[in-house]
């Protein structure tokens, strides 16, 4: 298959595109100074010209606090820009994959999420990305939709945004002090993992919304406590809660991801953190930085 990975220099974009070419699949990249996909015109013009089988949406718009005063701009990219995509996928017959987020749901439930969960974003990001999944769902009949959940990959040692890991290690390294919320819960995602899994998707399961967490849910604390370990490092690290770490954005304190349906249609089960980790900090020693 020919496929189009949009977001291609991201922490997911990369291990996409390797994914996609380790299985023998032909791959367009198109890096955000090459499109910009908020300009529904240029979306248009670069499927025109690529005529791909597959589009990976790997682009979006994470900055969760700023979203809160800049409202109109995360809509742009996570909203609209899915608009126009899952559009012009539609008008070539092509199947969409496009991510999403845990931050659509409020955190009120106990146990994690599943698909039929209803969502209720707390956030201007979150109310962003859902709106991705509506517009996606309303316009593109071939779609894979995944909500993935604080993703991390080797990659995002030398992304603008880095990952959690890199901070924790950043922070050891530095010997500056951290406080960890300890009472907000995920499942945090290992990008190759949900890159290899992502496509089995595509290859061989029926179209649809899917959760690939990665099957561990954790506090952040805790989280950040098995990065050292991991690592045999020491920082200074201290748990807080949510009354005194106060942001912009309100987050979703239990956010965990249930992974039993990608179970149910036989994908591989998503690594446990432990063993995502080991294997995180091997590759991020083999990471060049862009251009080298």
């Amino acid at each position: 298959m020919r496929a189009l990975v949009l977001g291609a220099g991201g922490q997911l974009g990369v291990e996409i595109v390797s994914e996609l070419q380790r299985r023998g699949h032909q791959v367009a990249v198109l890096r955000r100074e090459q499109l910009d996909i908020t300009r529904p015109e240029a979306v248009e013009r670069a499927f025109e010209q690529q005529q791909p089988d597959w589009v990976i949406n790997c682009a979006a718009y994470n900055k969760v606090d700023l979203a809160e005063k800049e409202p109109e701009v995360a809509m742009k990219v996570n909203g609209l820009a899915v608009r126009s995509i899952a559009v012009a996928c539609h008008k070539r017959g092509a199947t969409l994959l496009h991510f999403s987020t845990d931050h659509v749901f409020d955190g009120a439930k106990k146990t994690p999420y599943a698909e039929e969960d209803p969502p209720n974003p707390p956030s201007a990001y979150a109310i962003s990305k859902l709106a991705g999944e509506l517009y996606a769902r309303a316009y593109c009949e071939k779609l894979f939709l995944v909500r993935v959940a604080g993703v991390f990959g080797p990659a995002g040692r030398f992304t603008h945004h880095s990952n959690f890991p890199e901070l924790i290690l950043r922070k050891a390294v530095e010997g500056s002090p951290l406080r960890v919320v300890e009472d907000f819960f995920a499942t945090p995602t290992y990008a190759p993992a949900l890159a290899s899994r992502s496509i089995d998707l595509v290859e061989r399961a029926p179209h649809g919304l899917y959760h690939m967490g990665g099957g561990t849910p954790i506090s952040w604390y805790q989280y950040a406590l098995k990065i050292l370990e991991t690592a045999s490092l020491r920082a200074d690290i201290q748990p807080t809660n949510h009354r005194d770490y106060v942001t912009l954005a309100q987050r979703p304190r239990q956010a965990a991801l249930s992974n039993a349906k990608i179970e149910s249609v036989g994908l591989e089960k998503m690594p446990p953190l432990d063993e995502a980790l080991k294997d995180y900090m091997k590759r991020r020693e083999r990471v060049k930085p862009p251009g080298s």
